[in-house]
C-alpha cells in the first residue's frame, strides 16, 4: 500500500483534487469528515471541547458553532493550540484506523489540511501539496465561502506559509487556472504515485 498525503492552505483546491484522485481508484481519508464526525454532539471529543470553550461554542441546534470557535481560536493562539490538542490526536487514531482497513488500487491518499502543522510528514510515503497563489485563495474565501474579508485574511495568516509547504512536499499541483487544468495537473500526479504504489508491489 502506498500511503500518501494531500494536503495545502485553506482554499486552495485540495478537495477537488482528492475529488480527481477518489474518482480513478484512490481511497481518499479526509480528515475534515472525521474532526465533523468527531464533533458531534454526544462524541467525547464534543464533550472535550465544550468543556474547555463553554457553552458560547454551542449552536442553538445543540451542535457546535463552528463560526464562533473559528473566530475565538483566530483570536488566540493558546485557545488554537488546546483546541489541536483535542481534536488532533483523536484525528489520528481514527485515520490509522481507516487506513488499515482500506483496499481498491492499494493507495490510501490521506486528506490533511494541517499536515505540516498537526503530524509528521515523514510518516507517508509521498506528499502531495495543492496550491494557489493568496491573492486567488482570499478570492475564494471571501467570493464562493462569503467569509468577510478581515476573518479571512487571519484565516491566511494562520496557516504555515505555502513557500515553506512546497519545499518539504514530493509533489506539487498549482491550482491557478481552470477546472480543465487542474485535472490535467493532478492526473500526472496520480500517474506517478500509480507507478510508485506498482514499484512496491
Amino acid at each position: 500500500m502506498l500511503n500518501v498525503a494531500l494536503t495545502g492552505n485553506v482554499a486552495a483546491g485540495k478537495s477537488s483534487a482528492a475529488a480527481l484522485l477518489r474518482e480513478w481508484g484512490a481511497t481518499v481519508i479526509d480528515a475534515d469528515a472525521i474532526v465533523h464526525e468527531l464533533q458531534r454532539p454526544g462524541a467525547p471529543v464534543f464533550q472535550s471541547i465544550v468543556t474547555r470553550f463553554g457553552p458560547s461554542i454551542i449552536a442553538p441546534d445543540g451542535t457546535l458553532d463552528r463560526s464562533a470557535l473559528r473566530a475565538r481560536i483566530l483570536a488566540h493562539s493558546a485557545e488554537r493550540k488546546a483546541l489541536e490538542a483535542i481534536v488532533h490526536p483523536a484525528v489520528e487514531a481514527e485515520r490509522s484506523r481507516l487506513t488499515a482497513t482500506a483496499g481498491g488500487t492499494g493507495i490510501v491518499i490521506n486528506e490533511i489540511p494541517l499536515l505540516f502543522e498537526a503530524t509528521e510528514p515523514s510518516r507517508f510515503d509521498a506528499v502531495v501539496l495543492v496550491d494557489a497563489p493568496e491573492p486567488v485563495r482570499l478570492a475564494r474565501l471571501t467570493g464562493d465561502r462569503g467569509l468577510d474579508p478581515a476573518e479571512a485574511r487571519a484565516l491566511l495568516a494562520a496557516q504555515m506559509p505555502a513557500a515553506e509547504k512546497r519545499a518539504r512536499s514530493h509533489f506539487v499541483i498549482d491550482n491557478d487556472a481552470t477546472r480543465d487544468t487542474l485535472r490535467e495537473r493532478t492526473w500526472l500526479v496520480w500517474r506517478k504515485l500509480v507507478s510508485r504504489a506498482r514499484a512496491r508491489a
